[in-house]
């Protein structure tokens, strides 16, 4: 896989043309993904599931972050933070081989590049927030060395 930022920044842009467009899924990969990932099969298939799996967990995502922002409404949120953190989200529940750090820094740098000058901020508070809260109801699946930082009694067995 040449560069996960890259497909990330790719699925981000495919996650905002479903929603700004209301485009459906299959078009979004046809159009968005495929033509600046095709040459890289195993990034293909990470962007792929990167997208699917966040339309997937949208309303897990949106749980999670209306439970850690405060005197905010969600909708009222910037949408690419919000599509962003969805991703993270995403990322913490379905990409077991990904550690959440790397995940959050990822997603604190996309959401610089993309968003506002205060999104890498918020977006880190909130993931911070979501991985406790994660890690405190052993909903962490991660396991693996560098992937959590736990004490072993907290870790979820597999």
């Amino acid at each position: 896989m040449k560069n996960r930022r890259g497909i990330r920044e790719t699925t981000l842009q495919a996650l905002y043309a479903h929603q700004a467009g209301n485009e459906d899924r299959e078009h979004v990969i046809a159009s968005v993904i495929k033509p600046k990932v095709e040459d890289d099969k195993e990034g293909l298939r990470f962007a792929e599931r990167l997208f699917l799996k966040t339309l997937q967990t949208a309303e897990i995502a949106d749980n999670e972050i209306e439970k850690h922002i405060e005197n905010w409404e969600i909708n009222r949120l910037a949408v690419i933070d919000r599509l962003v953190l969805r991703m993270a989200i995403c990322e913490f529940i379905h990409f077991d081989d990904i550690p959440p750090k790397v995940t959050i820094n990822e997603a604190i740098e996309i959401a610089k590049k993309f968003s506002t000058a205060k999104s890498g901020r918020f977006v880190n508070g909130i993931l911070d927030a979501v991985l406790e809260s994660f890690s405190d109801e052993n909903r962490m699946t991660k396991s693996g060395r560098g992937l959590v930082n736990q004490s072993p009694d907290n870790q979820k067995s597999r």
